[in-house]
């Protein structure tokens, strides 16, 4: 498995490109604007995008994708069917085979209600739900409660290695957000 990163400068959303390096096959995750570069990358490698999947239904994270299904014909997965007609809607946890690849996915809302992190191999695509040291913003108490018991349970009892891909910032991983993320695991004087 390949995973190239795209920035959209303009919202700093990080969408990704995820190939199978044995079928060249390709999915994107959270596919913000559409550069230039994304589409080059697609073509030049012969890539075969078949899906696009989308953390949550926030603009800026899923902006590009009427550009792309102009250009390719794709599956997307999401956990709102709002986005495009023939979306796939992910409930709960499971796991799908996706351009070759076992796709885990869970529901993890707090930022969003429908906010959904996917999970291929030793790496989790978070969208907003946590980023390097923090969280997604939440509309309450309730909710950021919410949103820190599932990061809690649903990412933090992963291995400490898994390699975190948020929607915005760096990259991270499950150990340092353990040990520095100070919405989840507040410093004790």
């Amino acid at each position: 498995m390949k995973i190239y990163h795209h920035l959209d400068f303009a919202k700093l959303t990080n969408c990704y490109l995820v190939v199978n390096e044995e079928t060249k096959q390709a999915l994107i995750i959270d596919p913000c604007k559409i550069s230039n570069a994304l589409i080059m990358q697609i073509e030049k490698d012969n890539y075969d995008l078949v899906a696009v999947l989308v953390t949550h239904k926030h603009t800026n994270h899923y902006r590009g994708l009427k550009t792309l299904q102009k250009i390719y014909d794709f599956s997307v997965y999401a956990a709102d069917n709002e986005l495009a007609s023939g979306t796939t809607i992910l409930k709960d946890e499971g796991i799908k085979k996706i351009a070759g690849l076992n796709v885990e996915y869970f529901s993890l809302p707090g930022h969003s209600p429908d906010s959904i992190v996917y999970k291929i191999n030793n790496v989790v695509f978070t969208g907003d739900v946590i980023f390097a040291g923090t969280i997604g913003s939440s509309s309450c108490s309730y909710t950021k409660r919410h949103l820190c018991n599932g990061i809690k349970s649903k990412i933090f009892t992963l291995n400490d290695d898994t390699v975190i891909m948020p929607g915005h910032g760096p990259m991270t991983s499950v150990g340092a957000e353990k040990q520095f993320n100070l919405d989840i695991t507040p410093i004790h004087s």
